[in-house]
């Protein structure tokens, strides 16, 4: 019996791409209006707008989320630079430096255009034909840049957090089935698991303790261990918790290393921890989800030396990659270790599949729909190629060692600390004497350069004191533009805190 459904293609897909047979002409029109919007907000090279969070509350309260009308695509198009973009941190800024934003390559943008208008879903092959051989393609170039053997055993991610996550899961489940012989995917943890422990260096990602939560150890099974004064792990430390650990009958089972401490830019002693990890038989994992840009340096790569003995690596290509946010990669050394998670559902990734080479990425990922951020990444490669890519690295970490040195001969700043990456931490020299009070100006510091729409400055707590911080991973920026932002900060440290009222 044939369908008797009508489509009303007048009233149900106006403006969709995918079902109105004029939608590519729409999509021509409104997509550059789009571009017109976005390319005016870039020329007005303003950092930040100043609008206080109640006026944003306010203008938004006037908007009704679920309107039974429509207002159209050009409205709504509208409405969105009126309500987001004009009031948005403009992170492409020389002086948006308080955090790891970072401007985006051009070709990651023109690739976030293709990414969203094929809507593929990498999760299963039929979904996403080209795309899962294209981010298998690029997950192999990135093994071997890494130094890891030949393979593809690696999965685009959401960024760090979930990276690390991954990691931390197949070092508990793996260590669970070589200890006690538990498949914890079909069994669940056993009551021994509860003495698992993780160590990592004091200053490692807070998702390093999330993780643990999330896998069912708690955030205590993180195990700090010291830094040095340039906030590396301390291997003697290591070496003294580790023993300290076997002695209170604790079971650690993962050593995590950080490449690029979120604050500072520490990388820790890899190849030693590598030594360590193989003596002890534990799992190293590395979250390099800022320091492995370091892989395309052509004078600071040999920071990372040991990189390619970890067994597994968290990447974080929207940090000094330049890429749009998200962009991150969890790779594995061994891929036999993915068969720690895989799982099969008939409908999307059925053993029959594998028998037959079609590659279905979701066993691979924490995530089922998942979207095509590789492409992003090999585009930029594509168009940019290593030399610049290195050159763009080399010279956000010499700018950083150069403010670092400007800092320390001036009499108005105390430098606090300067990285292996591109982190600058300082504090303005005051006749405050109170803690509270200096602790204060600073945040007064950074909230009223944030507001003036001259600088996003960073702000974080260092040996107990809050600190300033610069991160500088903008090529662009220059130093005309930090001599600058150094005589404002030491124009508002000399105002003092305002009266309080």
């Amino acid at each position: 019996m044939p369908l008797s459904h009508a489509n009303r293609l007048d009233e149900l897909t106006r403006g969709m791409t995918t079902a109105d047979p004029a939608g590519a002409h729409i999509y021509r029109r409104l997509m550059g209006q789009a571009v017109d919007i976005a390319s005016r907000w870039l020329e007005t090279g303003t950092l930040f707008d100043g609008t206080q969070p109640a006026a944003q509350r306010k203008a938004l309260s006037d908007l009704d989320v679920f309107p039974p009308q429509g207002v159209g695509d050009e409205q709504a198009l509208a409405d969105a630079a009126s309500c987001f973009l004009d009031h948005a941190l403009q992170v492409h800024h020389p002086l948006c430096i308080a955090h790891l934003h970072c401007p985006t390559t051009l070709a990651s943008q023109l690739a976030e255009v293709l990414i969203n208008v094929a809507n593929q879903s990498l999760d299963s092959w039929d979904q996403s034909p080209s795309a899962t051989f294209l981010e298998q393609h690029l997950v192999s170039a990135l093994r071997a840049w890494t130094g890891y053997p030949d393979g593809d055993a690696g999965v685009f991610t959401s960024g760090g957090t979930q990276s690390n996550l991954m990691g931390l899961l197949l070092a508990r489940d793996r260590y669970a089935l070589l200890r006690w012989g538990v498949d914890v995917k079909e069994q669940g943890l056993p009551a021994c698991a509860q003495g698992m422990v993780a160590v990592c260096s004091r200053q490692a990602h807070f998702s390093v303790q999330q993780s643990l939560s999330l896998l069912g150890l708690g955030k205590n099974a993180a195990i700090p261990v010291s830094c040095d004064r340039d906030g590396k792990m301390s291997v003697d430390d290591l070496k003294c918790t580790l023993a300290r650990l076997a002695s209170e009958s604790r079971t650690p089972f993962v050593i995590v290393a950080t490449a690029g401490t979120t604050d500072t830019g520490a990388i820790d002693p890899l190849d030693t921890l590598a030594d360590i990890a193989q003596a002890h038989g534990l799992w190293l994992h590395v979250d390099a989800a800022w320091g492995g840009a370091l892989l395309l340096s052509h004078r600071y790569r040999h920071r990372l030396h040991g990189l390619d003995r970890a067994d597994s690596l968290t990447l974080d290509f929207h940090k000094q990659f330049f890429q749009t946010i998200s962009c991150g990669a969890f790779l594995l050394r061994d891929a036999a270790h993915f068969e720690l998670m895989r799982t099969h559902a008939d409908y999307l990734n059925p053993p029959e599949d594998d028998r037959d080479g079609l590659p279905n990425l979701v066993t691979k990922s924490l995530q089922t729909t998942r979207r095509f951020d590789a492409l992003k990444l090999w585009m930029s490669l594509r168009s940019i190629g290593t030399r610049q890519y290195a050159a763009m690295i080399d010279q956000c970490i010499d700018l950083a060692a150069e403010v670092a040195k400007v800092i320390d001969a001036s009499a108005a700043f105390e430098l606090v600390s300067c990285g292996q990456l591109t982190s600058v931490l300082l504090r303005v020299c005051t006749p405050l004497h109170a803690a509270e009070d200096r602790d204060a100006l600073h945040r007064h510091i950074a909230q009223t350069l944030f507001e003036q729409g001259i600088a996003n400055l960073g702000v974080t707590r260092h040996a107990g004191l809050i600190t300033l911080k610069m991160t500088l991973l903008n090529p662009g920026t220059t130093g005309a533009d930090i001599n600058a932002l150094l005589t404002s900060i030491a124009s508002l440290a000399e105002g003092g805190l305002p009266a309080k009222s």
